[in-house]
């Protein structure tokens, strides 16, 4: 074969539909931009931001595995009197448990409640400091989920959605608000607890948004992003040399093929390239004095939800939009002593009591609790009853997973403090008041944000998707301040 044969196969073999569109003489490509009202994937953000915003920025607290809101939050005294007595049948009947089977034994509070602050919230003995501080809180106690299972429970909390492939809420927020700090990426995620989540990545994705507003994970142990540093040898100015030249393939790629997600690579390296020197700083906890320190409890170096919780913090001040943080252990099955209501509830329980109470305080006293909004949650609740896998009493004491009911806080800009929303029955195991399904959480964590959840949309597979989905949701208006 000839070299003018050989390209012009080349030629061919590279030839893609995109270059059909774009050059064939009836103009297929304009014809069907025109239609498209000259956009490939229309959007709506923009119509969307006709809200007050009442936060500039939300620090989500994750707890994985979902805590007991029955020896935390959600005091049942009826419980105790039926501790160890069978489950009335009226709470089996059509219930779908992940691992209950048969007729379980009620499973009283494990731990003394007490009343705290003018508002007397009910809190338990496992979070003396955070008691102190529950007049800046807003208890949401009748939360309720469509999932029984951790994973897809989870991807609920944060994508709207059971399934993987949909953006995460710092996704959605990200792509409608951006970012205060052009140095730093909007949406960062840090995770404890020596474990991903169950579902990895997907908690933090963009989906089917542009990919430049997925999660950002940062570490709090080791370099804050893998391979923030350049190579040994590498100069800064050398790396902007070589960005320099990636700039000018990828535009000339941007012109030949019009693919939106060269842009977006782009527009990370320019980004990542700001963040070698931003984020060093940024996540510097060292520079904190000695006073934050202790209250915090952290300990500069080592991967802990405290330092998480202080780098929270620090983020917010550079105007990060959507700060993320997982930890990892709260699973309470009672298999084993480290998912048991006692010694592993109680280690978890001392992990993030004292820093999540800091952080709280420590937003207030630097005047930025009113703009930002801070949330506690699991993924669901935990039931009523005792586990028994197979039949037969856990070894340790534990509960399993509760779909029908769970606890969550809320503070900061836009909420009451000091007050409760919702109830469960008497004996905590499904809502007998107010209920609040995630898809209304959704919506009202948008409102505050000043963006209405029914416009912010974005097209997709021919449908105006949202975070909040197709079926009805509502802001939760009996919170709000």
């Amino acid at each position: 074969m000839s070299l003018v044969e050989q390209a012009i196969r080349q030629k061919l073999e590279l030839e893609t539909r995109r270059h059909f569109l774009q050059q064939c003489a009836t103009g297929l490509g304009a014809t069907w931009l025109a239609s498209q009202n000259g956009s490939a994937i229309a959007t709506s953000a923009d119509n969307a931001m006709r809200l007050p915003a009442k936060v500039k920025r939300v620090i989500f607290l994750h707890m994985i595995g979902a805590p007991s809101q029955l020896e935390l939050f959600d005091y049942k005294p009826a419980l105790e009197k039926f501790d160890g007595k069978d489950c009335p049948s009226e709470y089996l009947e059509g219930s779908q448990f992940a691992f209950i089977q048969g007729t379980p034994k009620m499973l009283g509070p494990q731990y003394k409640f007490a009343q705290h602050g003018d508002c007397g919230a009910w809190v338990s003995d496992r979070l003396p400091h955070f008691s102190k501080v529950v007049d800046k809180v807003c208890f949401i106690k009748s939360l309720e989920t469509d999932q029984f299972n951790h994973g897809p429970a989870q991807l609920m909390v944060h994508s709207g959605q059971s399934r993987v492939g949909y953006p995460s809420m710092g996704s959605w927020v990200t792509w409608g608000l951006g970012s205060e700090n052009e140095n730093l990426p909007g949406f960062i995620v840090l995770l404890s607890g020596g474990r991903q989540p169950r579902v990895g990545k997907a908690l933090w994705s963009s989906g089917f948004l542009p990919s430049v507003y997925q999660g950002v994970q940062c570490r709090s142990k080791g370099d804050p992003v893998l391979n923030v540093s350049n190579p040994t040898g590498v100069s800064r100015d050398q790396r902007r040399a070589v960005l320099n030249t990636l700039d000018r393939l990828n535009e000339l790629n941007y012109q030949s093929f019009g693919d939106p997600e060269t842009l977006t690579r782009m527009n990370q390296y320019e980004l990542a390239f700001r963040m070698q020197t931003a984020v060093p700083e940024a996540m510097d906890i060292s520079q904190e004095s000695k006073q934050i320190h202790e209250e915090y409890g952290t300990e500069p170096g080592a991967e802990s939800f405290a330092n998480n919780c202080l780098l929270a913090r620090r983020l917010a001040e550079r105007g990060v939009r959507f700060i993320q943080l997982f930890d990892w252990g709260w699973d309470a099955h009672g298999t084993n002593e480290s998912e048991s209501l006692g010694k592993g509830l109680t280690k978890k329980c001392d992990s993030v009591d004292r820093p999540m109470t800091a952080l709280l305080n420590d937003l207030e006293r630097r005047g930025m609790l009113d703009e930002t909004l801070v949330v506690w949650s699991g993924e669901f609740g935990r039931t009523s009853m005792a586990e028994n896998r197979g039949g037969q009493q856990t070894k340790f004491r534990g509960r399993d997973h509760n779909p029908n009911a769970f606890t969550i806080w809320m503070a900061g800009g836009g909420v009451q403090p000091g007050m409760t929303h919702g109830a469960t029955d008497e004996l905590g195991y499904r809502i007998a008041e107010s209920p609040v399904h995630l898809r209304d959480f959704h919506a009202t964590v948008q409102h505050l944000l000043g963006i209405d959840h029914e416009k912010m949309v974005y097209r997709f597979q021919g449908l105006d998707q949202k975070l909040t989905g197709v079926k009805p949701a509502r802001v939760v208006n009996e919170i709000l301040a």
